[in-house]
C-alpha cells in the first residue's frame, strides 16, 4: 500500500540516503551459493508474480472501474505472457477512503468488483491455467466503518474497545504523544463521546488495530484461513512492519537530518511507531497459519534499509517467505551503486532466505517515467535475470509511463490532503490499454482515471505483433527464465563494474550458464573481464537485431543496451 514515496516523510527522504551511503564500484566478484539439487524448489522461488490493480485492469460491467470478471477475461493473456501468479490489490468491501486499504469486511467482495461467486470463478479459472492467486491482506488497520470499530467506539466498556488503540489525553490535555500520520497531520483522532483519542497511522478513517490483543490476532488469523480455505495461494501483507507500536507510546525523537523544505512529518524519527521487536512474533503467527496448508506463500511489504527487510525472514526463516525488496526502486541508476546494492543484499540474506526484486508497484511512479523508455528495457532485463523472485506491475511490460491526471480528475486522497508535494499515486494506477479502440478496450464508459497519453501505441494488441516491442522483450525474457535453470534458480556471480556497465553471470551445475551485460548509460560502452571466459552468443538483447551474435572477450554495447549471453561450455 505505502511506499517510500509517501510511506512517511522521514522514510521518503531517508531511503535514498541509506542506499547511497558508502557505495563504490565493486572490486571483486560476488558469488552466491546455489541451492542444492536435493533441496525442493518452491513454486514461488522459480515463478514470477504479476501485480494487478483491479480498478484498472479490465471493466466488464460498463461503470469505468475494473472488476473480477475482467481479470478472469484476461487470464489467457497472463498465461501467454508467462507469469506464474497474480497478486490482486484489495477487493474487500470498503468506503474507499484509501481505495480499499480501509477494509470494512475482510471476508467479502466490494460490489464494484463483483461478489464472492465471481471471485471463486476467477480463482478456479486461474488454477485451471496453472496460475496462482495471491490476495492483499491489510492487517494494520480497518475502516472506521468496520463493525469491530463501530462497536469499539460505542463506549469505554465496549467488548471491542481494546481491539483498537484508545488513550486518554496527554498531560497537557492534547493527544497522548507527538506521533504524526503517514498521510499528514496528527496520528490521533479525538472522540468527543468517550473523551479519548484513537490512533491511526494513516487516515483518520483507518483506525489501527491493537495487535497486542489476542482476540484481534485470532480474528485476523481466521481471516487468512477463510481465504486459504477458498483456495487462495498466499498473501501480500500490507505494511507488515507497522503492526505493533511502542507499548508505552513514547514520543518519537527529533530527526537530526531534518532540513527546511522537507515535509513536516520528517521532523521526527519514527522509532516508536513502527518496526517494534515484538512485531516479528505476529508475523510468525501469520506464517503458521499458511504453513498449515501446502504451497502457500507469505509476502511482506517492508520499507527501509536492507537490514530491516531481511529481518522479516525470521531467524529460522519462519516469518515472511519473501519480505518485499524495493531497493532497486530508490537506488541511483548507476552501475557501481547497483552492483554494490545487489551484493549487500545477497550477503545480508539468511542462509535459508530466498531473494526477490521489485521495480514498480501501485505506489511508485512508473518505471518508464523514472528511467525513460530505453532504460526501462534495460531494467526489465535486470529484473528478470537477477537471482530471486521478480514481481511485475501491470502495464510495465508495455512500457506504460505515468498518466497525466488533471486536477479535476484526481482520485487519490493523499494528493488531495497534501497537494503540491507530488505524492499522488493516480498517475501509476491508470487503466491498462488493451487495444486501439475506444477507451483502449478497458471499458465501454469513461475510465475512472485517464489513460496514458500514447495508449494507441502502448497497448497489448499493437505490441503483441511487434517483435521489437517492450511486450515482446518481456515475453522472451520470461520464456528464457522459465527454460534456463541458471536464470530461474542458479547462483549469481557479480563481475567488476566498468564505467556504465553492470555485468554478472548466472550459473547452475549441469546447465548452460549466462552472462548479462547492461549499459546503464546513453553512450556506447564496452566490457571485458578475466574472471569469466565471455565466449558465447547473444540469446536476447534489448536491441533484437543482435540476437544470435557471437561474443568473445570484449563485449561492446550501444547506449541503453542490455544483452544476455549464453556461454559456451
Amino acid at each position: 500500500m505505502r511506499s517510500a514515496k509517501f510511506l512517511h516523510p522521514l522514510l521518503a527522504t531517508a531511503v535514498p540516503a541509506i542506499l547511497t551511503a558508502s557505495i563504490g564500484c565493486s572490486e571483486s566478484a560476488t558469488v552466491t551459493s546455489p541451492r542444492s539439487d536435493s533441496v525442493a524448489i518452491e513454486w514461488w522461488q522459480r515463478g514470477i508474480v504479476y501485480q494487478i490493480y483491479p480498478r484498472s485492469f479490465q471493466d466488464t460491467d460498463g461503470n469505468g472501474v475494473g472488476d473480477l470478471t475482467g481479470i478472469a477475461a484476461r487470464l489467457d493473456y497472463l498465461k501467454w505472457l508467462g507469469v506464474d501468479a497474480i497478486w490482486i490489490s484489495p477487493i474487500y468491501p470498503s468506503p474507499m477512503a484509501d481505495f480499499g486499504y480501509d477494509v470494512s469486511d475482510y471476508t467479502n467482495i466490494h460490489p464494484v468488483f463483483g461478489q464472492l461467486p465471481d471471485f471463486d470463478k476467477l480463482l478456479a479459472a486461474a488454477h485451471a491455467r496453472g496460475l496462482r492467486v495471491l490476495l492483499d491482506f491489510v492487517p494494520n488497520h480497518t475502516s472506521d466503518q468496520h463493525p469491530w470499530f463501530i462497536e469499539s467506539k460505542q463506549s469505554r466498556t465496549s467488548q471491542k474497545r481494546d481491539w483498537y488503540i484508545w488513550r486518554d489525553p496527554g498531560a497537557a490535555g492534547g493527544p497522548p504523544n507527538n506521533w504524526v500520520a503517514v498521510f499528514g497531520g496528527l496520528a490521533w483522532e479525538w472522540d468527543q463521546s468517550s473523551g479519548q483519542y484513537y490512533y491511526h497511522a494513516f487516515l483518520k478513517e483507518q483506525p489501527d488495530l491493537n495487535w497486542r490483543n489476542p482476540d484481534v490476532r485470532k480474528a485476523m488469523f481466521d481471516v487468512l484461513d477463510f481465504w486459504l480455505g477458498r483456495g487462495v495461494d498466499g498473501f501480500r501483507v500490507d505494511v507488515i512492519e507497522n503492526l505493533l507500536e511502542d507499548e508505552q507510546l513514547r514520543d518519537n525523537p527529533a530527526n537530526p537530518d531534518f532540513r527546511p523544505g522537507m515535509l513536516p512529518g520528517s521532523a521526527l524519527s519514527w522509532v516508536h511507531s513502527e518496526d517494534q521487536p515484538d512485531n516479528h512474533d505476529v508475523v510468525r503467527g501469520m506464517r503458521r497459519v499458511l504453513d498449515a496448508r501446502p504451497e502457500r506463500v507469505l509476502i511482506g511489504e517492508v520499507w527501509g534499509p536492507i537490514s530491516r527487510l531481511v529481518a522479516y525472514y525470521g531467524a529460522n526463516c519462519d516469518e515472511a517467505h519473501l519480505p518485499f525488496n524495493f531497493q532497486l526502486i530508490f537506488a541511483p541508476w548507476d552501475a557501481g551503486r547497483l552492483a554494490d546494492l545487489i551484493q549487500r543484499y545477497e550477503e545480508s540474506l539468511p542462509t535459508c532466505g530466498w531473494p526477490n526484486w521489485v521495480l514498480g508497484n501501485h505506489d511508485q511512479h512508473r518505471m518508464a517515467s523514472r528511467l525513460g523508455q530505453a532504460q526501462a528495457r534495460v531494467a526489465a532485463m535486470l529484473l528478470l535475470t537477477l537471482r530471486g523472485t521478480p514481481t511485475l506491475y501491470y502495464g510495465d511490460e508495455l512500457g506504460m509511463p505515468d498518466a497525466v491526471v488533471p486536477l479535476d480528475r484526481v482520485q487519490d486522497p493523499l494528493e488531495k490532503q497534501q497537494p503540491g508535494h507530488g505524492l499522488g499515486r493516480d498517475p501509476e494506477r491508470s487503466p491498462m490499454p488493451w487495444d486501439s479502440n475506444q477507451s483502449a478496450g478497458f471499458t465501454r464508459a469513461e475510465a475512472w482515471l485517464p489513460l496514458v497519453a500514447d495508449w494507441r501505441n502502448l497497448n497489448v494488441e499493437v505490441q503483441r505483433n511487434n517483435p521489437a516491442s517492450m511486450l515482446s522483450l518481456y515475453r522472451r525474457l520470461i520464456a528464457l527464465r522459465r527454460e534456463a535453470p541458471a536464470l530461474a534458480v542458479g547462483e549469481y556471480v557479480g563481475l567488476p563494474v566498468q564505467g556504465t556497465v553492470l555485468a554478472y553471470v548466472r550459473r547452475h551445475a549441469g546447465h548452460p550458464s549466462y552472462a548479462v551485460a547492461l549499459n546503464l548509460g546513453p553512450a556506447p560502452a564496452q566490457f571485458s573481464t578475466d574472471r569469466v571466459d565471455v565466449d558465447g552468443h547473444i540469446v536476447i538483447g534489448t536491441n533484437s537485431t543482435r540476437d544470435g551474435e557471437r561474443v568473445t572477450g570484449m563485449v561492446r554495447l550501444s547506449g541503453n543496451e542490455g544483452i544476455v549471453i549464453q556461454l559456451t561450455d
